[in-house]
């Protein structure tokens, strides 16, 4: 198992100038580390939906890598948008999901299935052909580059656990947040 805020720091060490689409849990760990919060994008109050979000980014920025952060409950939740990320083809797109195996956030119920599913079996079966698991920090740091690399989309199931020093959930306007991003994105 790897430490999901050792997970975060491991993407956010690489993320260069990628936008990074995030929500639950990874919300309490990315908001900790980013080194460049005005190209973040958090989804609060949508389970399951920064997949979507993080796919229409990517369609719309082509020439920008697009990361989405997104715990395995919003993922199953969500499952069709794996397929629609399949079709749509975006090459600049990375998806990181977050596999504990419970509903970390609104209080660790177990989700459906849980440790019954390969998440990168589904992503590959639903068309995602680069798609990836890691159980083991060293190996997912030493492959993040090349993946990061790779003509997307790329799907990467990380099996975590969270540590006593998970940060404080907190609560903040993705409407804000979506309005700083476009300015941001309208600068450069």
């Amino acid at each position: 198992m790897i430490s999901a805020f050792d997970a975060i720091r491991t993407i956010n060490r690489q993320r260069s100038d990628a936008l990074v689409v995030y929500t639950m849990s990874p919300v309490r760990y990315w908001d900790a580390v980013s080194t460049e919060p005005d190209l973040d994008l958090p989804i609060f109050g949508g389970m399951g939906k920064a997949c979507s979000v993080g796919l229409g980014l990517a369609l719309a920025q082509p020439s920008r890598k697009v990361l989405i952060l997104e715990g395995d409950g919003g993922l199953l939740m969500n499952l069709g948008t794996l397929v629609t990320i399949a079709g749509q083809e975006p090459e600049n797109l990375v998806y990181f999901a977050f596999d504990d195996g419970v509903y970390n956030t609104t209080g660790g119920q177990p989700v459906p299935g849980g440790g019954k599913h390969d998440l990168a079996g589904i992503a590959r079966e639903s068309g995602i052909s680069e798609s990836y698991g890691f159980d083991n920090l060293e190996d997912f740091a030493t492959a993040l580059p090349d993946l990061l690399q790779r003509k997307g989309p790329v799907f990467v199931s990380l099996k975590v656990e969270h540590s006593p020093d998970i940060p404080a959930f907190h609560v903040g306007s993705t409407g804000a947040a979506m309005k700083r991003l476009s300015a941001k994105l309208g600068e450069q």
